[in-house]
């Protein structure tokens, strides 16, 4: 793939800030190799490489524990530190900050072996707005892990938008273990949505962890799909700790032939007038296997928590709809499927 070049202001992987990408491209073509590799890598994960290499969207790209490039844009600043396994990375979005564009992150490995170790942590001012796009990406995993440690403060009245897609390749060697604590302040909102449903899942842990003060909002998506010996497990805590804070968790994961799926889900309801509900729904082929937990706890009278499960096979009807149109069995059911983890 070849790498067109425009001007921006980027940090290169040796710390120098303000260097534009086509001087680092032609001073260090190790480091053009790596990006290039890095660029095919995040197109499978579903990300535009073109997006990275204008100077309008803020971004980084960070390949193992290298710190390929990263773009700044108006009122958020991207900090990153090579580290011996990974990157630490400090981003803060100053108050009253509206990006037109969301920031896009890129992470991964484009080897068959090792360990990514991400700390990161997410400051985002009173009354931002700011939406992020990350994509994980690696294609060749055999022997991999990748572990992230975020902490995200939302400031008052302040709203993060936080998409993750990820790209496993077809081995299913992959490690991936993500934690996450963060606190929304009053008024502020935080959404995420984490996607695992192309490539071979290997072993996937999330926790989430989220304290919401009054008039705060959090929601939180899940969504894996599962095959071989793959194992899922998702666990989140959302605790409803102002008056009026509202909480969503929505959780979305197929497994088929051996895989496993795990959903352990808790929603607190701690103040008057704060409302959450937990929305799960499984689906299991095969000599798959699924898991449903959720725990609902309220500490207040005039709090409320729901919680809604479906666990089970492909409806029956839908499956039949499809294979009267030529499909295979198999084939059907991978439509539904796709199309339930959309929803």
């Amino acid at each position: 793939m070849s790498v067109s070049w425009r001007k921006g202001c980027v940090m290169s992987r040796h710390g120098t800030p303000g260097v534009r990408q086509s001087v680092l491209k032609e001073r260090d073509p190790a480091w053009a190799s790596e990006f290039e590799a890095m660029m095919e890598a995040y197109e499978k994960a579903g990300g535009r490489a073109e997006v990275l290499q204008g100077g309008r969207v803020g971004s980084a790209v960070i390949s193992a524990n290298q710190v390929l490039a990263v773009n700044q844009v108006d009122g958020v600043s991207i900090d990153a530190e090579e580290q011996e396994h990974g990157v630490r990375a400090r981003i803060t979005v100053a108050p009253g900050t509206k990006t037109e564009h969301p920031v896009h992150l890129c992470f991964g490995v484009v080897g068959e072996e090792g360990l990514q170790e991400i700390v990161s942590e997410f400051e985002i001012g009173e009354g931002a707005d700011v939406g992020f796009l990350a994509h994980c990406t690696f294609p060749n995993a055999v022997r991999l892990r990748h572990v992230m440690d975020a902490r995200v403060h939302v400031g008052a009245n302040a709203t993060m938008r936080y998409r993750e897609a990820h790209y496993h390749g077809s081995e299913g060697g992959m490690e991936v273990l993500p934690t996450t604590y963060a606190v929304v302040e009053e008024g502020g909102r935080l959404e995420t949505e984490f996607n695992l449903t192309e490539g071979r899942v290997g072993r996937m842990a999330i926790k989430f962890e989220v304290d919401v003060a009054a008039r705060g909002v959090v929601e939180l998506t899940a969504k894996a799909y599962g095959s071989g010996d793959d194992d899922i497990r998702v666990d989140e805590v959302v605790r409803l700790n102002g008056a009026g804070a509202r909480g969503l968790i929505r959780t979305r994961a197929a497994v088929r032939d051996g895989a496993k799926s795990e959903v352990y889900t808790t929603m607190e309801g701690n103040a008057a007038t704060a409302m959450g509900h937990m929305d799960c729904t499984e689906i299991v082929r095969g000599g798959a296997e699924a898991r449903n937990v959720p725990v609902v706890v309220v500490r207040h009278d005039q709090a409320r928590v729901t919680h809604e499960a479906a666990i089970g096979s492909v409806g029956k009807e839908e499956l039949e709809t499809l294979m009267a149109r030529g499909l295979s069995e198999d084939e059907a059911v991978d439509i539904i499927i796709r199309g339930m983890l959309r929803g």
